[in-house]
């Protein structure tokens, strides 16, 4: 099985990739804590490259900045490809699947949080799901 849950923060504002026949895709990375403090006293993190596809990348290009604390959940996968150099480099990603918004910031943030959309307009937006209310989570 091959799933993976994680909730961090954005690291800096997506950026939405437009592909060929219509496709777009947003890769971003998420800073998750260590629960634990380092021999400096200092929480680590663990910095998280994510890719999104779809509908579901445009909205997380739409409604997420650096500093937004979201989940997602989906699975891991390695990739290759030849760099400018001609070197082969290797990639272990996240594919989203699903995110949560728990704390939205606005991109190029200045610190306010986005308040969640009214219900009327979520109806279409199935594949991720907006706090009714502000959700305050323990920062790992």
């Amino acid at each position: 099985m091959n799933q993976v849950g994680l909730v961090g923060r954005l690291t800096k504002d997506p950026v939405l990739r437009p592909l060929s026949g219509n496709r777009v895709q947003a890769h971003f990375t998420l800073a998750i804590n260590r629960n634990y403090k380092n021999s400096r006293g200092e929480v680590d993190a663990d910095f998280i490259l994510c890719t999104v596809w779809g509908r579901l990348a445009e909205h997380i290009v739409k409604y997420c900045g650096k500093g937004s604390l979201i989940g997602v959940n989906g699975r891991i996968q390695s990739r290759s490809f030849l760099n400018e150099k001609s070197t082969k480099v290797f990639i272990t990603e996240v594919v989203v699947e699903d995110v949560r918004f728990y704390r939205l910031k606005p991109r190029d943030s200045d610190g306010a949080v986005v308040p969640p959309k009214p219900p009327d307009e979520q109806e279409g937006l199935k594949d991720f799901v907006l706090p009714e209310a502000e959700v305050q989570l323990p920062v790992i």
